[in-house]
């Protein structure tokens, strides 16, 4: 029988985060295509750190939403690469 790692639960972390940083990146783009109220930018790039670059980077191209601003076209794969870089520290 195996047990759960400590690995496994940051992975569904991971992946909940990203899920909902890629769909908040959507509903942001929708927003600023109708003139609404938009989602603050700290905020957008708060997900992508705490969990949520690949998310925010999926959400940015699929959307085209943020990529001509140099702190996400950036910011983010800098983030991503860090994340990385730590998760696979964890992983080991």
């Amino acid at each position: 029988m195996t047990g759960i790692t400590v690995a496994q639960p940051i992975w569904v972390y991971l992946i909940a985060v990203n899920i909902c940083t890629f769909l908040v990146y959507g509903i942001d783009k929708q927003r600023a295509r109708s003139g609404r109220w938009r989602i603050p930018e700290s905020r957008l790039l708060l997900l992508a750190a705490v969990g949520g670059s690949l998310g925010a980077w999926m959400g940015m191209y699929v959307f085209h939403h943020k990529t001509r601003k140099a702190k996400f076209y950036l910011g983010i794969p800098l983030i991503l690469v860090i994340q990385c870089a730590l998760t696979f520290i964890l992983e080991r």
